[in-house]
């Protein structure tokens, strides 16, 4: 244990350095792998006994626990237990002189990111911490807030930090970023944080609606004013008045309430369907959506004018891939959730399965991470989640395919919504960019239900929308 130390690269340079907890009955052993460690970058708290190290946990919060096996009191596997308990993904390297191999295969069961025995030579504890630390971040999580954000990348770090700014302002905030990153848990962080925090959050999916609905829930109607309105609806934006109204999947929005929209936001009144007479409402709007809405602007798809109303302050969610550093935190909030939903201990996965889900795509990112956890989590024999049954439920998903009808189906019924929307209505223009004769066209048209009438303008919204200076905006 008196080796010299080999000089070695520091860590990164971090806004805090990256924190290890070394517990030990020996006071020698203590300074040595302290010195060595903070030689290197390293923040170090040390504790001579387990119960030390406990209390350390919420005080010091480690990113990395090295521990002595062998410890009066509390021994290296029940403080090992503790630590499951207080972080399921807390990395923990155990040492050990007098180890048996039947400890270390022990130790390894029960989650042990690697077992080092005494004397520890420094290149190989460089080594093992660097490693364990691979997958840790170094930014600390915006409590105040976005707590429902978990994280520790600098890259969600610095987007919370844009979005507590713009939360303070009367903007209109656009939020991009695939399905299931957590745009609206940012939205709701946007509207807690703002002067509106006192008035409702709403939510609406633009893209899960029939036209007909979408509009009755965002604009409201008159008690009569179509076949099945059989009481007054006041609308979201009325709802929301003083407070936040979040539409989600924006860019699905049909094209003809796209016009509606734009005149809510330019005058500030809406006018519900059947009504005569407009209400002023003071609603802050957030949107977000998965597509590229400069695409959709230059195929015809979005209105121009509203895109410019909608995304005055632009802010993108990261994918899960973008952010693999979180990964971990996630996994131990999300079994945390499970576990205390249940009524159990907190699973684990092996570092094997965790290295592996660092490396994933995620498609689905968080949603599809915290639905797989759950999977693993209830059909595991043991509290220790090994590599194959990440595999396999990884399997199960993938093979989960439509039979060949379904899919060509529910593509056709995709796509011919997207034209019929392009063009606004016009079969003979749809028919002509689908490459289909007039009568094949209407003809699949009806096959899928798809009502044309839906995509056309109505006299009410064929009015030239004008700004402040008589100028047409259409």
């Amino acid at each position: 244990m008196t080796k010299k130390v080999t000089k070695k690269i520091k860590p990164e340079e971090e806004v805090r350095p990256l924190r290890v907890l070394i517990v030990d009955d020996d006071p020698v052993i203590l300074t040595i792998l302290s010195a060595w460690l903070e030689e290197i970058g390293y923040e170090i708290k040390t504790a001579e006994s387990g119960s030390q190290a406990v209390i350390c946990l919420n005080n010091f919060k480690p990113h990395l626990v090295i521990t002595d096996l062998r410890m009066d009191g509390m021994d290296g596997m029940t403080l090992l237990k503790e630590i499951q308990r207080h972080n399921s993904v807390l990395p923990v390297i155990m040492l050990s002189g007098s180890a048996q191999i039947s400890d270390a295969v022990c130790a390894a069961h029960q989650g042990v990111f690697e077992f080092l025995t005494k004397p520890v030579q420094p290149d190989d504890l460089f080594r093992s911490v660097q490693l364990a630390l691979t997958h840790v971040g170094a930014s600390e999580k915006d409590v105040d807030f976005a707590p429902e954000i978990i994280h520790q990348s600098h890259l969600v770090a610095n987007l919370l930090k844009q979005a507590q700014r713009v939360a303070k302002t009367r903007s209109s905030v656009c939020i991009r970023g695939a399905t299931g990153t957590g745009k609206e848990l940012l939205a709701r962080a946007i509207h807690r944080t703002s002067p509106r925090h006192d008035g409702v959050f709403l939510a609406i999916n633009c893209g899960a609606l029939s036209e007909q609905l979408l509009e009755s829930e965002l604009f409201g109607h008159e008690k009569g004013a179509f076949t099945g309105a059989v009481r007054k609806n006041i609308g979201l934006f009325q709802a929301a008045h003083g407070g936040t109204l979040f539409l989600d999947e924006v860019g699905d929005m049909p094209a003809s309430l796209q016009v509606k929209l734009l005149r809510v936001l330019q005058e500030g009144t809406v006018r519900p369907v059947g009504a005569i007479d407009s209400v002023n409402v003071d609603v802050r709007i957030v949107s977000a959506t998965h597509q590229n809405l400069e695409v959709a602007v230059r195929r015809g798809e979005f209105r121009e004018d509203l895109y410019y109303r909608l995304n005055v302050i632009p802010l993108y969610m990261p994918s899960l891939a973008e952010r693999r550093e979180d990964i971990p935190l996630l996994i131990d909030h999300f079994l945390n959730l499970l576990a205390e939903k249940e009524g159990t201990e907190p699973a684990r996965f092996s570092p094997e399965a965790l290295d592996y889900m660092m490396s994933l795509p995620w498609p689905g990112n968080v949603r599809q991470l915290q639905n797989l956890l759950e999977q693993c989590a209830v059909l595991s024999a043991s509290r220790l989640i090994p590599l194959s049954m990440v595999k396999q439920a990884l399997s199960g998903s993938e093979n989960q395919f439509q039979i060949l009808k379904e899919a060509r189906q529910e593509f056709d019924h995709y796509y011919l919504n997207r034209v019929m929307r392009m063009v606004e209505g016009d079969i003979e223009e749809a028919a002509r960019i689908a490459g289909c004769d007039k009568p094949e066209f209407e003809q699949l048209l009806a096959d899928h239900e798809v009502n044309p009438i839906n995509f056309r303008r109505n006299s009410y919204e064929d009015t030239a929308i004008n700004d402040d200076n008589g100028v047409s905006l259409n």
